[in-house]
């Protein structure tokens, strides 16, 4: 099973300064670009959620935060040494600059890599980190989970093309129903406890752990069909 080879300073701070420098660094139009503002504005969000004192266990919240982030980050790393990130991020690189796609898909095949495959890496590196059970981080998993579904709604908000996504004509109305951030959070939790539970079983979980990547992946490429718009 992939796993990061050191845990990181958990700083949300840090991770956020990150993202803010990619964000600089990065044309607009870029679909990594796209990605990265709204996933900035949510780990912003949880990082004042967790300073408010939202979450029932700090450390644990932000454990799991950062974690989770350092796997969306080490992927653009890799993209940017010229290496092959993990397939769930590889049609986001790739298609990136690709005329065809509209924003809200780029941003929504970064979410499917990020929730569909990353999140469940992320909560067993949590509790390896922490010393505890998937169970443990539930509260903060659920907590983490309904701050990511404001995310989607933003996104369909400030990324929609305009009032003809109304129409039933706009392929990209049917695309977009096609996937939902919910059922993907609750794929995630469930192979998280799995993943936990092959732990002992290196070969098993490297074979889930691989399948799951490259079925995410699959999705993605879906995902960022170009799509011609509605008359």
């Amino acid at each position: 099973m992939a796993q990061t080879e050191h845990f990181p300073a958990l700083s949300v701070d840090g991770v956020v300064k990150r993202m803010r420098a990619l964000h600089d660094s990065l044309p607009a139009t870029d679909g990594v670009a796209v990605f990265n503002r709204v996933y900035l504005s949510v780990t912003e969000e949880i990082g004042r959620r967790i300073e408010r004192g939202e979450f029932p266990d700090r450390a644990a919240a932000v454990t799991l935060d950062v974690l989770f982030a350092e796997r969306y980050l080490s992927a653009v790393d890799t993209a940017a040494a010229g290496g092959r990130p993990p397939a769930c991020w590889r049609p986001l690189f790739q298609h990136r600059r690709h005329p065809g796609p509209r924003p809200v898909q780029f941003a929504l095949a970064g979410i499917n890599a990020h929730i569909g495959h990353d999140l469940a890496l992320a909560v067993v590196d949590a509790c390896r980190a922490l010393g505890c059970v998937p169970g443990d981080l539930e509260d903060e998993f659920e907590h983490v989970g309904d701050i990511l579904v404001l995310l989607e709604e933003r996104i369909r908000e400030d990324l929609m093309p305009g009032p003809d996504l109304l129409e039933v004509a706009d392929p990209l109305t049917h695309l977009l129903g096609s996937w939902s951030l919910e059922r993907a959070r609750d794929a995630a939790w469930s192979a998280a406890r799995l993943l936990w539970g092959m732990r002992k079983l290196r070969g098993l979980a490297e074979e889930f752990t691989e399948r799951l990547d490259t079925g995410v992946g699959l999705v993605g490429r879906c995902l960022l069909t170009p799509l011609p718009q509605a008359r």
